[in-house]
């Protein structure tokens, strides 16, 4: 039965002839004997090789720099979190043991942000000639340096004495909303180089 099934298929394909044959896959081409009418190209060959990844040599200060950078980089998120639930309870109940601390943890982000900065920018300038994942890394970098931008203004929004006097709880308002905004972009960026893969 299947030999009969075969038979049928390739007379019904030589009937159809040459001219239909360029409408048709290379496996029905091939059978017409059209096939060299038709070539495959790579991108139609399931077994073509993937383009290879171009090597590129970094130089051991790089290497160095990219290691304190990823190192220094687990504090990221746990810094975040911290700064993100003292914020919140300041926010609803201020004391000046919360505020205290939501300044250190804030402190603490911005020398980690100075770190990142100095380690990511430098090594994101020695690996522009290298293709291999260029806009991944510029991606991560843009979003990390707008992040690092908003935790270095968050601070000359907090609210003040005086703040309170002139504007009311909108200064509050905008240096929440700010460090909110900055803690998004920052973990974005940061699961970007994660999860982001090759």
């Amino acid at each position: 039965m299947r030999r009969v099934s075969v038979a049928v298929v390739v007379i019904v394909l030589m009937r159809v002839g040459p001219a239909a044959a360029q409408e048709m896959g290379p496996i029905q081409a091939a059978i017409l004997g059209t096939a060299a009418a038709m070539p495959i190209t790579a991108a139609d060959d399931p077994q073509s090789p993937a383009p290879r990844a171009v090597a590129f040599e970094y130089s051991d200060a790089y290497k160095t720099r990219a290691k304190i950078h990823k190192y220094a980089a687990f504090a990221t998120l746990p810094l975040f979190a911290t700064e993100f639930a003292l914020g919140q309870s300041l926010y609803n109940d201020p004391s000046d043991g919360k505020k205290g601390a939501h300044i250190a943890v804030g402190t603490g982000i911005i020398g980690l942000y100075g770190v990142q900065a100095v380690t990511g920018v430098w090594n994101l300038v020695e690996a522009k000639k290298d293709p291999n994942g260029k806009k991944k890394r510029l991606t991560h970098a843009v979003l990390m340096l707008a992040s690092g931008a908003g935790f270095a203004i968050t601070p000359m929004l907090a609210p003040g004495h005086r703040d309170e006097i002139e504007l009311g709880s909108s200064s509050a308002s905008t240096h929440r909303a700010v460090a909110f905004t900055s803690i998004g972009i920052g973990t974005a960026g940061y699961l970007l180089m994660l999860f982001g893969g090759k």
